[in-house]
């Protein structure tokens, strides 16, 4: 029994799950909008660190975001999906892929040509779980820089759950405050803790 390669949920057969399998799709279909948007975040942001004692020289800063350039550039987004693709089509016995000149429809085809092949790559390639990682983690590197998380939306981590299952085992799931909320929910076994709980659930953690 195969597990997935994405979410290490197991599979019959295959390498990716249909859940992975869609969420990688939907990812390669982003990719062109998500390149588009990173123009927008291209200019450096302002502000000046202020100097005490004596004054010092410093280099003037790049004119442009460097990690922003470099996700827009021949060898960021595009690059990261032309290799898939490349090795996709040399594994499946075709010819290596002919590349567009300008960077954008570098993106679009190639995101175009995984995305197309995905019912092939679930099913039938060893490498599908790494290139879907690879896939979740580009569009996350550009989501950290197009719409990035509120720091309050995280949550702050209080502990592990104490909940028992009917086997005796302590589910152990990591458990966070969130502004607005009263209580706190384990989100793996939805067991609710209240304030009347703190102390109880304080003296139950793991040493």
């Amino acid at each position: 029994m195969n597990v997935c390669g994405l979410c290490e949920q197991q599979l019959e057969h295959g390498y990716l799950c249909p859940g992975c399998t869609r969420a990688t799709t939907e990812r390669l279909d982003r990719m062109p909008k998500l390149w588009e948007a990173l123009a927008a975040f291209l200019a450096p942001g302002g502000g000046v660190s202020p100097q005490y004692g004596r004054t010092r020289a410093v280099e003037a800063p790049l004119p442009v975001r460097e990690n922003t350039l470099n996700l827009r550039a021949a060898g960021g987004i595009a690059g990261v999906l032309e290799d898939w693709r490349a090795a996709m089509q040399s594994d499946r016995g075709w010819g290596p892929p002919a590349i567009p000149a300008a960077v954008d429809r570098r993106v679009a085809v190639a995101a175009r040509a995984l995305s197309m092949n995905m019912d092939w790559i679930a099913a039938e390639w060893p490498e599908a779980g790494e290139f879907a990682t690879e896939i979740r983690s580009l569009e996350g590197d550009v989501l950290s820089i197009v719409d990035p998380k509120d720091p309050a939306e995280e949550g702050v981590r209080r502990g592990y759950c104490v909940a028992q299952f009917e086997d005796g085992e302590v589910c152990g799931a990591v458990l966070r405050s969130y502004p607005g909320e009263a209580t706190m929910t384990c989100r793996w076994c939805s067991t609710q803790y209240g304030p009347e709980d703190y102390l109880m659930l304080k003296q139950l953690q793991p040493a």
